[in-house]
């Protein structure tokens, strides 16, 4: 294995912090990773990284030398394409992590194009409302909805969403429409929650050019959104959700919209991933063409960043 190659399977391991991760992201065999980094640490004279049977660190010399690395390999990758070239086509594993809300009506029914354009990259798609430990699970990047919160990740707001108030017909013919804001007071809301708090997310509301915050009364408190719909079709209670989820059942009537006048606020559609340097060229890419679907959805209940 060539110097560069060694180079890029230790960036590997260290921003994955482990060799296994890295040799899937690579589509290479533990071993192979394993030589590359041992040869690489012989051939400079140096121990780049602390091994342990719970996890794989950077040593003192391992932070410089990683430094250096990122460095000669975004030279090299820029090189290559000083003059237009397409340079080497992204492979290896990419992990990526999405919301209920998005998947069936955003992002998988996109997949295809993906794969078309990247065939080489071997996708690990999971679905979920839950908090990911990207380091710790192996994933490259995730899509969340909401107020980001403070952490080492990087995230960038790829659009929007349109936040509505809605009921089914059958709520509403129980318990009535609700026609002003502090009608809402006296409705029982489907609550959502998020990680092992069991805390219901408050609902956003506007006032003025500003927004506050109203807490509803729980019917029920669930944590995934397929879940959440299905209360609110079976008449639980009042739900607030992003419009571009619920389009299909409001168009067909299943549910209504609640204090339509009433302005929605809007919560962000944000991509995650970690602080590196050197991203990797599978999730750079899928980055992009994440960027890239969601600017070309036609939609009211989208809107740029």
């Amino acid at each position: 294995m060539d110097f560069l190659q060694q180079l890029r399977v230790f960036v590997a391991v260290a921003d994955n912090r482990s060799f296994t991760r890295a040799a899937e992201a690579l589509r290479a065999t533990r071993p192979t990773v394993t030589n590359a980094v041992n040869e690489l640490e012989e051939s400079i004279g140096a121990r780049l990284l602390h091994r342990t049977t719970r996890q794989t660190s950077l040593t003192s010399e391992g932070r410089l030398f990683y430094d250096r690395s990122v460095a000669i390999l975004n030279e090299v990758g820029q090189a290559r394409n000083l003059f237009g070239g397409v340079g080497e086509a992204p492979k290896g594993r990419l992990r990526v992590d999405i919301p209920v809300a998005i998947a069936k009506p955003l992002i998988i029914p996109n997949l295809p194009d993906f794969q078309a354009k990247y065939p080489d990259i071997d996708l690990i798609l999971g679905v979920s409302d839950q908090p990911v430990d990207l380091i710790a699970e192996g994933v490259d990047c995730v899509l969340r909805i909401g107020d980001l919160p403070v952490s080492s990740l990087v995230g960038r707001v790829l659009a929007k969403m349109a936040m509505l108030i809605c009921a089914s017909p059958v709520y509403l013919d129980r318990f009535g429409a609700p026609e002003t804001v502090e009608d809402l007071r006296g409705h029982l809301a489907v609550n959502y929650f998020s990680g092992r708090g069991h805390i219901a997310i408050p609902w956003r509301l506007p006032r003025g050019t500003d927004e506050r915050e109203l807490r509803l009364e729980t019917g029920i408190l669930v944590n995934d959104t397929e879940a959440f719909i299905a209360c609110a079709l079976a008449g639980m209670g009042l739900i607030q959700v992003p419009g571009c989820v619920v389009k299909d059942y409001l168009n067909s009537g299943e549910l209504v919209r609640v204090l339509p006048k009433l302005r929605p606020v809007h919560r962000p559609l944000s991509i995650m991933f970690p602080a590196r340097e050197h991203l990797a060229p599978q999730v750079r890419v899928f980055i992009d063409w994440a960027k890239s679907i969601v600017a070309d959805v036609d939609s009211p209940w989208l809107s740029p960043p």
